[in-house]
């Protein structure tokens, strides 16, 4: 069972939602706006959020946002059927995840099982490459002795690779073992996210030392 808040300002969506996920077992919290379960995150912290990216006031893509900059608490954005700018602007805001309108309940609970096992698996042991220190068996990393807060998803994505040194992983075996997905235009998840990584363990995210674009394949994790 999981803590879940959900964040939909359409009633009669946010009420089915509620009512299937409860009968999948998770505990849900439900608010119409972004500002109110902003305020329930700061009083009760719940294991995942599920936000509707068209929101009143503050929308769902400011609420990942403001949620990254309290938490790396995992995040799935619920966006409009072919809305492709919504949904890269959501992911490169910190969201885990995405699922398009009109929602199945049965996926969506599927996505929100898969992230939280990405938080429960990882080894018990340590790997160090120079200044970058992964501690599978805290889910922690240092790097320079300063700890990264990465979301489950990135910490998944950085140990996977991390797994493979010096081997190209393409981005449909990334989508699979990841995020359990095998729709390959599902890959812009796994772009936004090596980008989020990059942008916290690289010196220099342009010029990355740690995880390498083959461009036309994939990404490799090769430290120096």
């Amino acid at each position: 069972m999981a803590g879940i808040l959900l964040i939909e300002d359409d009633a009669s969506v946010r009420t089915a939602l509620e009512l299937a996920l409860t009968r999948q077992g998770h505990s849900v919290t439900s608010y119409a706006t972004g500002e109110e379960g902003l305020d329930h995150i700061r009083s009760r912290r719940p294991e995942i959020a599920v936000l509707d990216v068209m929101l009143p006031g503050i929308d769902g893509v400011e609420v990942c946002r403001r949620i990254r900059r309290l938490d790396q608490l995992p995040v799935i954005l619920l966006t409009a059927r072919g809305d492709d700018l919504d949904i890269v602007v959501g992911l490169e805001a910190g969201a885990d995840d995405y699922v398009v309108k009109p929602v199945e309940p049965r996926v969506l609970d599927a996505r929100i099982r898969a992230i939280l096992r990405r938080a429960e698996s990882a080894a018990s042991d340590r790997i160090t490459f120079g200044d970058l220190v992964i501690d599978r068996g805290a889910l922690k990393v240092t790097l320079a002795g300063k700890e990264i807060h990465l979301t489950p998803t990135e910490l998944r994505l950085l140990l996977e690779l991390v797994r493979h040194p010096g081997q190209v992983l393409n981005r449909r075996y990334l989508l699979r073992e990841v995020w359990d997905h095998t729709h390959v235009a599902d890959s812009r998840l796994v772009d936004a996210c090596v980008q989020r990584v990059r942008a916290k363990i690289e010196p220099t995210p342009a010029e990355p030392v740690f995880i390498h674009t083959v461009r036309g394949f994939g990404y490799r994790f090769s430290p120096p």
